[in-house]
């Protein structure tokens, strides 16, 4: 196969992926004829102006080559409640997969939706079988892809709907009532690359028909995370974060970032204080022990040393810097208020409500960048982990960690492929995972 004919088929595989939906019906495709047979029969099929056709491109179908060795970037985890075994993970590019025996096996449950780019899961308390999927991943870096909207599943994964949202860009964080599976309160954080009002705290009490923006600062404001209290779903906690993308810099935090808490479903909202940073704030990440719900920790990002792991005993009505350790995100232990977790590197746990930390990984190998954590409800020692590498689980609360090997969900930045035969090689440059490469094509498959 010459050099020409391989970069045919590759270029032939994508060309197909977009003019599908622009410029041909499925219809049109299968009508199209085949373009199977020898060099002159293939050519016999060509446009007069040497421009592919329907009829060439109607055989062609995707097949998945690969790697698995290493994975992609975890936007988040949710597991279902009292079924361990049982996770969704969402991905920042790859979709949502779905294992039913502790990542022995995946399934890709959103293939067909408006994007690949997912920021949030969250799994029905009261339903397992309602699933609410948030699109557009969160971070705030150049490479980043943006959502429309979030998407409802009433059969556990199998199917979706659309349930609007769409210019949130981000959400951040999605949750569910306990009892009431649709009363749903959605993070919206909004575009990246400039100002807009979806953005916020959105909140349906019919199933995702209709939406009330319940929390909304500015138009350069969005709501990145939001927590309920496990006794009482109409007390709300809200993180605002002020950001702007440019070409240039990037604009991580203002006046307008802060805590909010509402004591009534989000109807009215106070901005909490209380030994809090001002001034300008960045991201914030909340997190509620679910075995001592008064207590709230914050993970604020925040200059002159103020920033760090703040923590409230008394629902909110005041702070205390606890640590400055530098996260985002913070995950207490549902079943020890002392323990809690932030998502970074190195030193990541605390057994003393935030006080010291030391390093939650305590296994080799595992990758940088940690993004999502779940922790089993009904089993503290059982945790799964998400970074940039891909996905991690523990059964003996980190001192072992076993990598997901089987989730082909790399980010690619680019690829290209080379000469050798008869099957030719595929490299690419990916996203904080080096340069791999490996076969088009093996003689089993």
């Amino acid at each position: 196969m010459t050099m020409d004919r391989k970069i045919r088929m590759i270029v032939g595989t994508f060309v197909l992926a977009t003019l599908t939906p622009v410029g041909l019906t499925a219809g049109q495709l299968e009508g199209a004829g085949r373009a199977q047979g020898d060099d002159s029969a293939v050519a016999g099929q060509r446009a007069g102006d040497g421009q592919l056709t329907a009829a060439l491109l109607s055989e062609l179908q995707w097949r998945e080559i690969g790697p698995a060795l290493t994975s992609g970037r975890i936007a988040d985890i949710a597991g279902v409640a009292h079924e361990p075994d049982t996770l969704y993970v969402a991905t920042a590019t790859g979709g949502m997969w779905k294992t039913t025996n502790r990542g022995v096996t995946w399934e890709p449950v959103f293939e067909h939706g408006g994007t690949a780019s997912l920021g949030s899961v969250a799994v029905a308390p009261s339903n397992p079988n309602v699933v609410w999927l948030g699109s557009g991943e969160t971070w705030n870096w150049r490479s980043v892809s943006w959502g429309d909207g979030v998407y409802r599943s009433n059969d556990g994964g199998k199917s979706w709907t659309h349930m609007g949202l769409e210019e949130t860009r981000h959400v951040g964080r999605i949750v569910i009532h306990p009892e009431d599976p649709d009363v749903v309160y959605v993070a919206g954080v909004g575009a990246l690359w400039g100002s807009n009002d979806v953005r916020g705290l959105f909140k349906t009490i019919d199933g995702g028909e209709s939406w009330q923006k319940v929390l909304y600062v500015s138009p350069h404001t969005g709501v990145v995370d939001v927590a309920m209290d496990p006794r009482d779903p109409d007390l709300l906690y809200a993180a605002a974060f002020q950001r702007e993308r440019r070409v240039w810099s990037f604009l991580g935090g203002g006046p307008e970032s802060g805590v909010f808490r509402s004591n009534d479903g989000g109807d009215s909202w106070e901005r909490l204080s209380g030994g809090l940073p001002g001034g300008d704030v960045g991201k914030i990440g909340l997190s509620i022990c679910s075995s001592r719900p008064d207590r709230v920790f914050a993970a604020i990002s925040a200059p002159l040393r103020e920033g760090g792991l703040y923590r409230s005993d008394d629902r909110g009505a005041s702070w205390e810097l606890v640590n400055a350790v530098s996260a985002t995100k913070v995950r207490c232990d549902p079943n020890d208020s002392e323990r809690v977790y932030v998502l970074r590197d190195g030193e990541s746990v605390s057994e003393d409500g935030g006080r010291t930390f030391v390093s939650a990984y305590k296994g080799s190998g595992v990758h940088v960048d940690q993004q999502a954590m779940w922790i089993d409800p009904t089993d503290s020692d059982h945790i799964v982990i998400g970074n940039d590498g891909g996905l991690y689980l523990t059964a003996d609360r980190g001192e072992n960690w076993q990598f997901v090997g089987n989730l082909p969900v790399t980010q690619f930045y680019t690829v290209a492929v080379d000469m050798q035969e008869p099957f030719y090689y595929v490299y690419g440059g990916t996203q904080d995972n080096n340069t791999l490469g490996g076969p088009s094509g093996t003689r089993y498959t």
